[in-house]
């Protein structure tokens, strides 16, 4: 009887330091709930701020592409002008040429007959009116010249002022191109990143460049074009990487997801009647179940490349393994 008392006091003994275990686990849980819930908030915050930060950088865009228009229509109307003037000084010209060589056979008809003239001295007060009033229209005709060239001279010192206005917003147009290239290749960096920390151990799936890649064999078998359980597992799991990526692209930013399907130069021996049709039928299986997991359609591309872009050009069963492939690229529209 005393030994049986003596073990029912020990298991009491025991059941407070259960309640503490249990204290102490639950004030863990808490906390670390509580880290998440700051976490997210910061996270909330800084999305908010470049979403912004990106609005106020297409208003800056659209301004820049209004005023490089209107700048446009100014220098075409800038050119029309020239080319008026230049016309009209080439008229002036050879208006001026016509009246040099008038006054030019007139002065020698002069010299010729200079003792005709003498005795017909009317005719020669009216061949020295006419040549000065020849030489008064050649003076008009000079001022108007040398107003059109100053006119001219002018209107090419505007373009010149123009043309440098035109190249500072091309300029400024395509630093704010070259940052939205830039935005597209961090969250194409992003996305990657992600699929190769989740699938860095799986066999026939890397990273070649801007692309993804993953060999036929993991998503279909040998010449068809119908996925297997575990290649729509492998895009199920893509399309869920790929839709958390996308949200957080900014929709001013004109990207794709573009889904390539490769063959290798083999013969074909199924229903498809060759390596083109099989190659885009296994590209268009992909975005069909990209898809159906909720990927907007909008943002997706599926293209078939047959056995035209190979990765390996030996005649090897290794190498014919490399070019049958799906290739995922993020680019621009």
């Amino acid at each position: 009887m005393a030994r049986r008392r003596r073990g029912s006091h020990n298991a009491l003994d025991a059941w407070p330091g259960y309640v503490d275990a249990l204290s102490t686990l639950l004030m863990v849980v808490t906390f670390v709930l509580l880290v998440f819930v700051v976490g997210q908030q910061f996270l909330s915050v800084s999305l908010t701020r470049r979403e912004h930060t990106l609005d106020a950088l297409q208003k800056q865009l659209a301004e820049l592409s209004h005023m490089l228009s209107m700048s446009e229509d100014k220098n075409r109307s800038l050119n029309a002008t020239v080319a008026s003037l230049t016309a009209e000084r080439v008229q002036n010209q050879a208006q001026i040429t016509a009246l040099g060589g008038q006054i030019a056979t007139l002065t020698g008809q002069i010299q010729s007959k200079d003792q005709a003239l003498a005795d017909a001295d009317t005719s020669t007060k009216a061949q020295t009116a006419q040549i000065s009033t020849l030489q008064a229209q050649i003076e008009e005709l000079t001022r108007q010249l040398q107003a059109i060239s100053n006119a001219l001279d002018l209107e090419k010192k505007t373009e010149a002022a123009k043309d440098v206005q035109i190249n500072d917003l091309g300029q400024k147009l395509n630093v704010a191109l070259a940052d939205k290239v830039n935005q597209l290749k961090r969250y194409r960096s992003e996305f990657f990143g992600r699929l190769r920390d989740i699938l860095k151990d799986q066999k026939g799936v890397n990273v070649v460049g801007d692309r993804f890649v993953f060999q036929s064999e993991v998503l279909f078998p040998q010449g068809s074009a119908d996925l297997t359980p575990e290649g729509q597992k492998e895009i199920r799991t893509l399309a869920h990487t790929f839709r958390q990526v996308s949200s957080t692209i900014p929709t001013d930013i004109p990207w794709i997801l573009r889904v390539d399907g490769h063959a290798d130069r083999q013969p074909i021996h199924s229903a498809f009647p060759s390596n083109w049709e099989l190659s885009s039928e296994r590209a268009i299986r992909v975005v069909q179940l990209l898809i159906s997991e909720g990927v907007d359609p909008h943002h997706l591309a599926a293209t078939g490349f047959a056995d035209y872009q190979p990765l390996d050009a030996a005649n090897t069963q290794a190498a014919y393994a490399r070019n049958r492939r799906i290739e995922f690229r993020l680019t621009d529209r």
